[in-house]
């Protein structure tokens, strides 16, 4: 009897104990009190939360990631918004080098268009202020196809990148590039006609009870299986591969060279005002969710976010590796939420600065709390 009762007291003693250290810093963030937190997690429902973070430990050599998910579901749909353009970006600078004559400063421009541009500007305007038209230039640069079956090939699925951002567009066909080979002569991409795409079967895929087109109030649900699909488990693989490459293997990762991946890993952490964008409309934080997307102070030299967020319909979503370089911590965290009380889609009425932003920076500080205290 006195064993038995001694057995229990470890058993109970060691609970406590494992409790007291609670490594998924996950449940504990959004156990927070903070009201930040709290409006959300005390209506969870309202909002479609899924989150995964992951802990890293390293071992010698080993990277070793620890991941904890919070409502993680592929089958449950969201809608990805400008978060898509992140493989659009990777794909691209990969697709330079499957030619000699293309490399990131090659000046371009869309057949039809005026805008002349580089690669490497293109990528650069994508992640400082998720810039629309930089990254359908890309788009134009490999087809939907491509991009999808190239993500697959390296283990990134579920995913279906099927339409350009900002605009609406029925034209399966990519737009030639005129591509400035040298200061007097230019050549021209082939136009690459993509499958027509099928449409998405998966809880959630209409939303709300209503959505104006045209001006037009439309009292159903708003329909998205024709939209880009792209889950927390897809964006959170692209990210490790892009941070941790040595973690995977070779035909898992990204063909980039040393110099393309860490131009591609500076303009990911890069702040819009370090590339000549007025910081009164595109501070630090306005594509920087976590941590500082609530404010508009700048971010301290030695917190780097190498992340992409997306926002539209009502969705905010972000992507993120965040290392501090002083105190020597590092984590992934991706997250979305849904911020649409009224449940009608394109009125422009979201509670994204009410509740969402404020939601997902309190969670990254939360999570970089935690960090700081196992550190």
């Amino acid at each position: 009897m006195k064993q038995l009762l001694f057995l229990l007291s470890c058993v109970f003693l060691g609970s406590c104990s494992s409790q007291g250290q609670n490594l998924n810093f996950l449940e504990t963030a959004l156990s927070s009190q903070n009201p930040k937190i709290k409006r959300v997690m005390d209506n969870i429902a309202s909002y479609q939360v899924q989150i995964r973070y992951t802990q890293i430990n390293r071992r010698n050599d080993s990277v070793i990631f620890t991941d904890y998910d919070f409502q993680v579901n592929d089958s449950n749909y969201f809608y990805p918004a400008s978060t898509a353009k992140f493989p659009t970006a990777v794909l691209a600078l990969e697709r330079l080098n499957t030619t000699d004559t293309l490399s990131m400063d090659t000046k371009y421009y869309v057949e039809g268009d005026t805008i002349q541009s580089t690669f490497k500007q293109d990528v650069s305007e994508i992640f400082a202020v998720s810039d629309n038209l930089a990254n359908n230039r890309l788009v134009e640069l490999l087809g939907f196809e491509d991009i999808n079956n190239t993500l697959r090939k390296k283990g990134i699925t579920p995913v279906r990148i099927a339409h350009r951002l900002g605009e609406h567009s029925d034209n399966l066909s990519t737009k030639p590039l005129i591509i400035y080979l040298n200061d007097s002569t230019t050549g021209i991409t082939k136009s690459i006609l993509n499958k027509i795409p099928l449409e998405l079967n998966l809880l959630n895929i209409t939303k709300g009870s209503g959505f104006y087109e045209d001006d037009i109030l439309i009292k159903e649900p708003f329909d998205f299986s024709s939209k880009n699909y792209f889950p927390i488990s897809s964006q959170h693989s692209l990210i490790k591969r892009v941070i941790f490459p040595q973690n995977f293997d070779i035909n898992e990762r990204f063909n980039l060279s040393e110099v393309q991946r860490e131009y591609l890993l500076s303009a990911m952490h890069t702040v819009p005002r370090k590339i000549g964008y007025d910081p009164k409309i595109y501070y630090d934080g306005y594509c920087k969710f976590f941590i500082y997307g609530d404010t508009k102070e700048n971010i301290p030299e030695h917190i780097e976010i190498y992340n992409k967020v997306g926002f539209a319909y009502g969705t905010l979503t972000d992507c993120a590796y965040i290392k501090d370089t002083e105190k020597n911590i590092d984590f992934l965290l991706t997250a979305t939420i849904l911020v649409n009380k009224d449940g009608i889609f394109n009125d422009d009425v979201y509670e994204y600065d009410e509740i969402g932003i404020p939601f997902l920076a309190q969670l990254g500080r939360e999570i970089y709390q935690q960090e700081l205290k196992r550190n």
